[in-house]
């Protein structure tokens, strides 16, 4: 992968990858703004504010005008608000690369903010908060890191409560782009074919864009504070046709070194359908429709996590939690071997492939690094600390995360007791 930063007077940087076999490219603006930079009172500001970038600008005034300006050349356009960061994205075939850049950054610095927009939008975001609270499977996710950090940003959903999404005003927008929408806090990233702009050609069309952004401060989170003894168990109550549960592990954070190790942990256990969790839980017990394992890192926290969906049956719901522990107990204590471990690795190595193969996916990859780490590791660099891992580190790794001090299970279902999760909530001997 070729890719080239450039970081202009005021702070800003630019990643440039040319991508000569295709046909499209992609501009993303990401900003270090999101649910974590939150105070409790403005929390699902940055979402909020991700919404009202589409909502008009000086050049094109109304929603209509934007989306017309993409969708008349078949573009695809979008945004996204974390926990760490917001995004704005474009792509478009590569003929229309002036568009896009032009586009993108209309919406990201000359947004209006028009307050009766705002009004209007409110609406829209409480149809989706209500969204979520009929979707278990994703609120169930929201459930879990509530319980691992509790109220603290980190805890908060990114979408943020009904409450503060009613009582926000056009001057809070104001003051939040102000303080954390600066120069020093963005990254831009243009992938794909750039046609016979070329690339220095895009370098100099988006020095001269952002040229008189802000510079600002770099932005600072309050860090994750995080405390724990025993296993913890969280039951959201809600009328369903299925339990949909997380289990899971605080574990480290985006700059360790033992997050590649992780990365295979999750695999092994629960990445694909021949892991040990799809086989234990799904095709020799039929007790889940859906089972997988991952990890998530966030700067300063990250966590494991067995992600499941059971029958309302407590005896169909004790048998699968028992059987996520067995698991994960058997990895801690024997481990894995060689051809387990290999497999894994070449399906993320797999994996990585198949996601770099387009101009939106590098984009997204480049630009994700540079926002959370400030430096980029290219494809061959991440895989070279994968196959580094050995099963001495898988075990290591898995008798340090796999303890009752780290253990967490979040449900959200028709369950009206907890005591018999809370018998069986243990991993250690």
């Amino acid at each position: 992968m070729h890719f080239k930063k450039t970081t202009f007077k005021n702070g800003l940087r630019l990643i440039t990858a040319p991508m000569k076999d295709t046909n499209t490219v992609t501009v993303i603006v990401a900003v270090a703004a999101g649910s974590k930079y939150e105070t409790k009172r403005i929390n699902g500001l940055s979402h909020f504010l991700e919404h009202m970038f589409f909502k008009g600008t000086k050049k094109r005034s109304k929603t209509k005008d934007i989306a017309e300006a993409l969708d008349s050349v078949g573009g695809e356009y979008n945004a996204f608000t974390s926990q760490e960061n917001t995004a704005y994205f474009a792509k478009v075939d590569k003929e229309h690369i002036n568009l896009a850049v032009d586009v993108v950054s209309d919406i990201f610095l000359n947004s209006k903010l028009d307050a009766k927009e705002i009004e209007k939008e409110r609406g829209v975001i409480l149809q989706e908060i209500n969204m979520y609270e009929d979707t278990p499977m994703l609120l169930v996710q929201e459930e879990f890191e509530h319980l691992l950090y509790g109220d603290q940003p980190a805890g908060w959903r990114v979408i943020g409560t009904k409450e503060n999404i009613a009582r926000v005003e056009r001057k809070n927008f104001i003051a939040y782009i102000k303080n954390l929408y600066t120069a020093r806090n963005t990254v831009v990233c243009v992938a794909g074919n750039f046609g016979k702009k070329g690339e220095s050609g895009v370098i100099g069309e988006i020095r001269g864009v952002f040229a008189k952004m802000r510079r600002g401060n770099e932005n600072k989170m309050l860090k994750t504070a995080e405390k724990q003894t025993k296993p913890q168990l969280k039951i959201k109550h809600k009328k369903t046709d299925q339990v949909h549960l997380v289990l899971g592990f605080r574990e480290y954070n985006f700059f360790h070194p033992n997050r590649f190790t992780m990365a295979l942990l999750a695999n092994i256990l629960g990445g694909t359908m021949s892991s040990r969790l799809f086989l234990s839980v799904r095709e020799k017990s039929g007790l889940a429709y859906y089972v997988s394992a991952s990890s998530e890192e966030y700067s300063d926290c990250g966590y494991f996590s067995v992600r499941a969906g059971v029958d309302t049956d407590r005896a169909k719901i004790e048998k699968t939690v028992k059987i996520i522990l067995r698991e994960i107990r058997g990895v801690r204590d024997r481990g894995v071997n060689g051809r387990e471990l290999q497999k894994a690795k070449d399906n993320l190595r797999g994996k990585m492939a198949l996601s770099l193969e387009s101009s939106d996916e590098v984009a997204s990859y480049l630009a994700g690094q540079e926002i959370a780490r400030r430096e980029i590791k290219k494809p061959e660099e991440i895989l070279a600390m994968i196959d580094k891992v050995g099963k001495n580190d898988i075990l290591r790794v898995a008798k340090d995360i796999f303890v009752n001090s780290k253990l967490n299970l979040a449900l959200i279902g028709p369950i009206e007791d907890k005591r018999f999760l809370e018998r069986i909530l243990k991993i250690n001997n």
